[in-house]
Parts: structure tokens; C-alpha cells; sequence
């Protein structure tokens, strides 16, 4: 798989003019290599995949993680790096730009690390220099038949998270209990599916991100993180797995909002029927041959004929990133195809009073969609 992603990439550098690609990104070093779980600049320590469009690969990385790369890394070859030795993780690149003579060389520009972009500007000049990022990003774009196939498991991990969440939702519990709820709950299905369907004895299955919910009064905040925060009946949930929907390193979208034992304001239902219904009218336009804008604008148009603001992104495209190409906002005219994956939402808020969700993954077939993260989306389903 990993070989034939890697002339895959290639053949689209050679047709792009690009000589040599240096890759940065940790999701992109895993797409075409394998290689994952290393330490990179979270602690200062640059890991460089060098790609010559004619030639051998080249993996610059930590000697304390050269076990690890050498199990993992689908590379040619490997030059491991120990702090403070020479000239560290600049020994090899000298010798591999030059490689290139006087032809275009491409980075990743908004995801190399500052302190190897640097670097790399006193070897090449900028007039030389490309963006490899487009050309990545394409390539990402339409999922092999594997990486749907853990699309679809991570919908399943999803899936169990959404059940624990709403299971542990209740008056007079604290949010990090419905945390760990679904942390465990996540783990234990993601460690299910990875004994029964992949051979790869490091891949965890730990869920590793903090869990994304809201009550009561912090419903607005979109992004607020499980607290303390004791919830009381009557109050609104909002539970999202945007971040720990996260297995064998493929990333979705999933989340819904929920309430405890009963509504105690008609005005937020109707805000949720709403935020349903845009997601109704997204999904009613997703289907190949369209353009990414057109789905963003069919939901936009419910939220604004209603009498609210002009909504943020319908949805995103994920894989093995939490963001890939295309969009689903206004001016992404990509055309969506069959093997894309998208997270799709629906969204209505009234500022400092109360704010709905809902959002699902799918995958882009050849006559529309198939779903890979469900809940029931009734209101009377989402009372707890």
C-alpha cells in the first residue's frame, strides 16, 4: 500500500515539475510511509521525509526513534539523528537538495516546522522553492477501498462513544464522568477491531484527545472541554467526538446535542429542529458531481431564510487528517467525487443562549452517500 502511494505521489510530482518534496507533516509522513508515533516538535526534535521524484527515499529522524522507524517506515532509507551530534537533523539535507541541481524543490509551507523552514531557506532559494501541499492534498482527496474500510470502523467507534456519552448523561453528574465514559467505551471497541481485522500490535487503541462537551450555560461554547460542571435536569448536552473519533489514525466527524429528562425551553427545541433540518437540506444536495459550496449553501439557506446569521462551514473532509480537501463553504468549488469522506453538519445558535448541533460522517458514493456514524436525531430521542 505504501509503495504505491509513494509513485503514486511521484508520478503527480513529475507532472507538478517538482524535482524533490520535503514532507513535515506528521499525517502526511504517516499517508506515504507507515511511519507514526514519534515524538517530532512537540519536543524540538524535526522529523523530515525527503522524496526525490527519481531516486531513493530519505527519512530524517531521532535515533531514539529509529526502533520505531525501522518497523514502521516504508523508506528506503533511514538517517537517524541524536541531539547535540553534529549538525543533528541538517547532516542530510545539504547532500539531498543539492541532489536536485537547479530544479524546483517543494515544502509543505504552512506545516513545516519554523526552525527547519529556516534552515532550508539559506540552502535553496525561494524562487526555487514550491508548494507540495496542493499536489498531497488531491492525492488524499478520493480514500482507497482500506482506508474506507477504516472509515467505517472508525464510525463504529464513534458510535460506541455517542452510546456510553448519552448513557452516562445525567442530573447531578459531573461532565468528566461522561468522559470517561466514552473514553472507555471508545477504547474498548476500537481494541475489538483491532485484534479481529489488523495485524499491527502498536496501533493503540486508547482514545487521546479531550472529550468536546457543553451543559447548561456553556452550550454556546463550542469547543468547551468535560469539567467539573455538576448537570441539572432540564439543562442541554452537547457531546462531540470530532477529535476522539480518531482509530487506526482515521479521523471523522460525530456529535449531537442532548437534553436531561426533559425541554424546559420550546425556543430550543425549535432551534434543534432547525439545526436538524439544515443538516436534512445539506445531505438532500451531497451526492458526487456537485460542487463542495453547493452543500454548504443548501444548509446556509435554511439557517438564513429561519432569520439567523449567516452560518460557518456546512462540513469538512477527513481521513487521516482532522481536516482534508475539500470544504463545505462558500468559494470550495471542488467537485465532490465517490471515496471522498465528509463530515457534515447542522448548526443554529443564538449568541449567549443556547446553541444546536448535529453532524455525521459519510462516504461520497456513486449515487449519493452512505452514512457512517449514526444516532437518532428525534427530539423525543435526544431527551435523556
Amino acid at each position: 500500500m505504501y509503495a504505491a502511494r509513494m509513485d503514486d505521489f511521484r508520478h503527480r510530482m513529475a507532472q507538478a515539475g517538482i524535482e524533490l518534496a520535503l514532507i513535515t507533516d506528521d499525517d502526511s509522513v504517516y499517508y506515504l510511509t507507515g511511519y507514526y508515533d514519534y515524538l517530532h516538535m512537540d519536543f524540538g526534535r524535526p522529523t523530515i521525509l525527503v522524496i526525490p521524484k527519481d531516486g531513493e527515499s530519505l527519512l530524517i529522524t531521532p535515533s531514539m526513534e529509529l526502533d520505531m522507524a525501522e518497523a514502521a517506515a516504508r523508506v528506503d532509507r533511514i538517517a537517524a539523528w541524536n541531539d547535540g551530534l553534529g549538525g543533528e537533523w541538517r547532516e542530510e539535507l545539504p547532500g539531498a537538495i543539492a541532489s536536485a541541481s537547479a530544479k524546483r524543490i517543494a515544502i509543505e509551507p504552512n506545516q513545516m516546522p519554523p526552525i527547519v523552514r529556516t534552515y532550508v531557506g539559506t540552502l535553496v532559494n525561494d524562487g526555487r522553492l514550491g508548494d507540495i501541499t496542493p499536489v498531497l492534498a488531491d492525492m488524499r482527496m478520493i480514500k482507497s477501498g482500506d482506508e474506507l474500510q477504516l472509515a467505517r470502523h472508525a464510525g463504529e467507534v464513534a458510535m460506541a462513544m455517542m452510546n456510553a456519552g448519552r448513557s452516562a448523561i445525567g442530573h447531578g453528574v459531573p461532565e468528566y464522568e461522561v468522559a470517561l465514559a466514552t473514553s472507555q467505551a471508545g477504547t474498548r471497541k476500537a481494541a475489538e477491531l483491532l485484534r479481529a481485522h489488523y495485524g499491527d500490535a502498536c496501533m493503540s487503541p486508547n482514545t487521546h484527545f479531550l472529550q468536546i462537551m457543553a451543559s447548561g450555560n456553556e452550550i454556546t461554547k463550542p469547543h468547551h472541554r468535560a469539567s467539573t460542571r455538576i448537570m441539572e435536569r432540564g439543562e442541554p448536552v452537547f457531546l462531540c467526538f470530532c477529535g476522539m473519533t480518531n482509530f487506526h489514525r482515521f479521523k471523522l466527524g460525530f456529535d449531537r446535542t442532548f437534553w436531561i429528562g426533559e425541554i424546559n425551553d420550546d425556543r430550543q427545541a425549535e432551534v434543534y429542529e432547525l439545526a436538524v433540518a439544515s443538516q436534512q437540506a445539506a445531505l438532500a444536495a451531497l451526492r458526487p458531481g456537485v460542487t463542495a459550496e453547493s452543500v454548504h449553501a443548501a444548509y446556509a439557506d435554511v439557517i438564513q431564510q429561519a432569520g439567523f446569521d449567516y452560518p460557518f462551514r456546512c462540513g469538512r473532509a477527513t481521513g487521516y487528517s482532522f481536516l482534508e480537501k475539500p470544504q463545505l463553504v462558500s468559494g470550495d468549488k471542488t467537485i465532490l467525487q465517490p471515496g471522498m469522506v465528509l463530515a457534515v453538519d447542522g448548526s443554529v445558535s443564538i449568541a449567549k443562549s443556547f446553541r444546536a448541533q448535529v453532524g455525521d460522517s459519510f462516504i461520497v458514493t456513486e449515487d449519493g452517500y452512505e452514512q457512517i456514524t449514526d444516532h437518532p436525531k428525534a427530539l423525543r430521542d435526544v431527551i435523556v
